[in-house]
């Protein structure tokens, strides 16, 4: 009786193996929400301590605040290759949420985020390299271009404007997997949650 039991187990198990193999996954794998949610905690950071560093006092404070946004950025960058490199080898794809226009949206939004993380992390980049930024009072980066100060205005402003940008993108993107989640009742919130 038992191997009766035992045998019908694992004929039930062999049938729906290939089943559940063919059902869709409905959610990203673990590493893949892990990127997605240190990406968005590092954007945030980033985005406001940029606002704020012109508030700490000159001296160590504003140099440990500066320092702080490029360590950070620099992580960003991290990050953002690793996720690139992880979604283009090993990470789970979802099929669309929506296969219509929907969905096209989705995907060019996306696109953009990542291509202006990646814009907004270069020019942070090259305005420290421009600044001559001080790390953590230990080490001074070596000047881009010394003495352009029209270079160093523009690759100020032009990184600050990319951050905003970022962060409203960010923002519609969020506001959107809201609006699934609370008016459209779907799942795509969801596929991203841990």
């Amino acid at each position: 009786m038992q191997a009766e039991v035992s045998r019908k187990n694992e004929a039930a198990a062999a049938a729906a193996g290939p089943r559940a193999a063919a059902t869709p996954a409905t959610r990203y794998d673990g590493f893949s929400i892990l990127l997605h949610w240190l990406t968005a905690a590092l954007v945030i950071i980033l985005w406001t301590l940029g606002q704020t560093i012109d508030w700490f006092p000159k001296g160590a404070p504003k140099i440990d605040a500066r320092s702080t946004h490029i360590a950070l950025g620099a992580t960003l960058g991290i990050v953002l290759m690793v996720r690139l490199l992880w979604r283009a080898s090993g990470g789970r794809k979802l099929s669309p949420a929506d296969p219509g226009w929907l969905g096209v949206i989705a995907r060019w939004v996306h696109c953009g985020l990542y291509f202006l993380l990646a814009a907004t992390v270069a020019l942070g980049i090259l305005n420290a390299w421009q600044r001559g930024d001080v790390l953590f009072n230990v080490y001074t980066i070596p000047r881009l271009v010394p003495g352009d100060l029209a270079l160093k205005k523009t690759l100020e402003a032009v990184h600050a404007d990319c951050a905003d940008i970022v962060v409203i993108v960010a923002g519609l993107h969020a506001a959107a997997a809201l609006a699934h989640h609370y008016l459209l009742r779907d799942r795509v919130l969801r596929r991203m949650l841990p």
